[in-house]
């Protein structure tokens, strides 16, 4: 007797939220809270947020998970805050002083060294990060007492400007960077090389790919809206442990954007409906109009009003590489 198949538990709904993540919270604390308030089939995040840093942490559910690497390929922004005269085990204010200094930079010094640290620069990852090293992660290599050799990287680090100086012992920036880039180690690294030592203290994340500070939205809010929506139980159904459930996901689902936001960079083909059964059924469609281009290496397709396929353009013809049959 053939064995059925598990039904998968939740709802299948796809698209983003784009949470402003609490201090404090993980970023995979932060898809375990959201895959429950939604009562999601499929939930993921495109970047890690450190537990300290705060900001914005995309949400994937459903058929948005798989448009997760194209996010985090993209541009990020931070916002930070650098403490001079203490260096750190973990770059942070987590981490127990290794090095400290009575020296104090201005302004002046600080701007002269920042063009060492924009364009393609050679980093050495922060120990307490999520680089693997023979199969381990470097935190939990360094909270087990090891000190982990990590291998310097290229990264790219697109600009780097000094915002303010509100004391002396401290300073705030913003940088635009590529995948990769450790700001916890620009800190450290210019505290070393202004012979003051320094580490970060605040840590925001503002942009991710096409996600800005506009698309946020608070966990506190997403938490509001859900109770709003929830049944009421009487007290015998409270004592039985019984938890109240959502009635009513439309208000949550408002803060849900379409899986194809994060793809705003790639070509998109809008197909008309037969053309998107047949690119659904995985057959290539052939573009018309004059500014249709012959070639691009990777676009995406839309129709039935949602996202329909990943995939490249040539000689004409749009040709799937990745088909999404989800709903929602």
């Amino acid at each position: 007797m053939a064995r059925r198949g598990k039904k998968a538990k939740g709802r299948p709904i796809s698209g983003w939220v784009i949470l402003d993540k609490p201090k404090g919270m993980g970023s995979t604390d932060c898809v375990s809270k959201l895959k429950w308030l939604y009562f999601a089939q499929k939930c993921g995040h495109a970047g890690t947020l450190d537990p300290l840093a705060t900001g914005l942490l995309p949400i994937a559910f459903g058929d948005a998970t798989k448009t997760v690497p194209y996010v985090m390929d993209g541009r990020k922004t931070y916002r930070f805050t650098v403490r001079w005269g203490v260096q750190t085990t973990t770059d942070d204010t987590e981490g127990e002083a290794v090095g400290t200094s009575d020296l104090r930079p201005n302004a002046d010094e600080i701007r002269d060294l920042l063009p060492n640290y924009t364009g393609e620069i050679e980093q050495v990852p922060p120990s307490f990060s999520a680089i693997k090293i023979g199969g381990e992660r470097a935190y939990d290599l360094a909270r087990s007492g090891e000190a982990p050799e990590i291998e310097s990287r290229i990264v790219t680090v697109h600009s780097l400007g000094l915002v303010e100086m509100p004391d002396a012992d401290s300073a705030v920036f913003e940088a635009e960077c590529g995948k990769g880039t450790y700001v916890r180690a620009i800190a450290r690294d210019l505290g070393r090389d202004l012979g003051c030592f320094g580490h970060i203290t605040e840590l925001r994340r503002t942009t991710v790919g096409a996600f800005t500070e506009e698309d946020m939205v608070p966990l506190d809010e997403l938490i509001d809206v859900a109770d709003e929506n929830r049944e009421e139980l009487d007290e015998e159904a409270i004592e039985s442990g019984a938890k109240a459930r959502i009635l009513d996901f439309g208000p949550l689902d408002e803060y849900i954007i379409a899986p194809e936001a994060a793809l705003s960079e790639l070509y998109e083909v809008m197909l008309n409906d037969d053309q998107a059964g047949r690119v659904l059924a995985g057959n290539s469609v052939l573009l018309r109009g004059r500014d249709a281009p012959a070639f691009c290496d990777e676009a995406f397709a839309t129709g039935h009003g949602r996202l329909i396929a990943l995939g490249a353009i040539d000689q004409g013809s749009f040709h799937p590489k990745r088909v999404f049959g989800g709903k929602g």
